[in-house]
């Protein structure tokens, strides 16, 4: 299965994404903001797929995806952003920034496999 960094900065949505990729028989490194998630990226983990949130402290997932973009290791990995936020501003900021999808919280874990695999091919 796949390498999936999770990103988000409340714990108990870490959680839930984690075990719902885990039951899935995915392998998952969670980090609690973009900053975190940057620095395990450049420590060298190789992800298949990162989801991350959008409203987070030390640094948001829109600065993340175009950080992460920039690092060939990056450069075409799926990046799925699972936010409250909802507003086509703000899917265009995170498609501009190299976003592959948008999932709106609260999400459901049948329909967050489902757009995992599909992004997975």
């Amino acid at each position: 299965m796949a390498n999936i960094l999770v990103v988000d900065d409340s714990a108990s949505m870490r959680q839930m994404v984690e075990f719902t990729l885990k039951e899935a028989g995915h392998q998952v490194t969670v980090a609690e903001d973009g900053q975190a998630a940057l620095a395990i990226a450049k420590g060298g983990l190789t992800s298949d797929l990162v989801i991350t949130d959008v409203n987070m402290p030390n640094m948001d997932g829109i600065t993340l995806i175009r950080e992460l973009r920039s690092l060939p290791a990056y450069k075409f990995t799926p990046i799925l952003t699972l936010t409250t936020e909802s507003t086509t501003e703000k899917k265009m900021e995170g498609k501009d920034a190299g976003a592959t999808g948008w999932i709106v919280k609260p999400f459901n874990p049948e329909k967050l496999l489902a757009t995992v695999n599909k992004v997975l091919g």
